[in-house]
């Protein structure tokens, strides 16, 4: 089965309904609509490179998913939680179809019921397949009883479900670091932790004024993350696949990431172009150019989240 028109905002749904059961529900979800479309690329992968080995594929593959799970989650223009709950399901169900391509090139079939358990050991959720097929028997049977009525709730209650819901697909992307408790945290650890959670309090501070400033800071984020789960699903599935390099061999940037950080750059750029523009037309508003610096820095980022959310659409068409 393919993908449905926007996957990520029907994942949203789901596990807003019920966001203690997140993980279950994403593992089986990418099964049911990555699973075919992973089988699929790998298809393709094999008639690009017919004399690759098994390794050389997954390095490949390895690459493009974590070029696409960059694009399709650290484009995040507009609002902070109208648009990161959906690009975070983007990026998670990019990495689980990465995972399942390297499932169908160690010979797995993609679409298999045992995949969703591997997903879910892979992700950090659970420490074996056993318990992780546990927890998935469980989640279908909840499936199958009567739906409870859908209430509206308090406004205040909404928004906490909503914010834990995010928190909780960062720790699931790897966005987040998770509680070290064997060997405990050094001073070290600690202070790698402070420093994180402050450089995200920056940015989203700064963020609520120019939302564009998100794309880089996500973009390096991603990466990072991305690469540590697609390391772990590279070597559970192909253990001689190497990982791409952080560098290329002949040069000492990767072009994909040169191009990323340029337009990444730019969007850096633009929301100071946009506020100097303001000033140089001297546009205001009930006296003030803030009100119009505001109305501009919004517009733009709604922009980009639409360009975004259109070239998403249109990457899946083609896929």
């Amino acid at each position: 089965m393919a993908a449905p028109e926007g996957a990520p905002e029907v994942l949203l749904r789901a596990v807003l309904r019920t966001p203690q059961r997140m993980p279950e529900l994403l593992a089986d979800f990418a099964l049911r609509h990555a699973g075919p479309r992973a089988a699929r690329s790998v298809a393709r992968l094999r008639a690009e490179r017919p004399d690759a080995d098994v390794g050389s594929l997954g390095a490949e593959a390895v690459a493009r998913g974590m070029r696409r799970t960059v694009s399709e989650g650290a484009f995040v223009g507009g609002p902070f939680l109208v648009f990161v709950p959906v690009a975070f399901c983007a990026a998670l169900l990019s990495q689980a179809r990465t995972m399942l391509e390297l499932a169908a090139l160690a010979g797995h079939d993609p679409t298999a019921p045992r995949r969703a358990a591997e997903l879910l050991v892979l992700q950090g959720v659970y420490e074996d397949e056993e318990t992780a097929e546990k927890a998935l028997a469980a989640d279908r049977a909840e499936d199958r009883r009567p739906p409870e009525p859908d209430g509206d709730g308090p406004r205040r209650r909404r928004f906490s479900v909503l914010t834990a819901l995010v928190l909780r697909m960062a720790k699931l992307l790897g966005l987040m670091p998770p509680r070290r408790t064997d060997p405990p945290p050094t001073a070290r650890d600690r202070l790698v932790l402070v420093g994180r959670w402050a450089l995200l309090g920056v940015t989203f501070l700064v963020g609520t004024v120019a939302p564009l400033v998100w794309l880089p800071y996500m973009a390096v984020s991603y990466r990072r993350a991305t690469r540590q789960v697609l390391g772990r699903a590279a070597a559970y599935y192909l253990t001689d696949a190497p990982l791409p390099s952080q560098r290329s061999p002949t040069s000492r940037l990767d072009p994909g990431m040169l191009a990323a950080a340029v337009r990444a750059m730019g969007f850096v750029v633009l929301p100071v172009l946009l506020v100097l523009l303001v000033h140089l037309f001297n546009l205001r508003m009930a006296g003030s150019p803030w009100p119009v610096v505001a109305i501009v820095l919004i517009a733009a980022s709604v922009v980009a989240g639409a360009l975004w959310h259109y070239g998403r659409r249109r990457r899946r068409r083609s896929d």
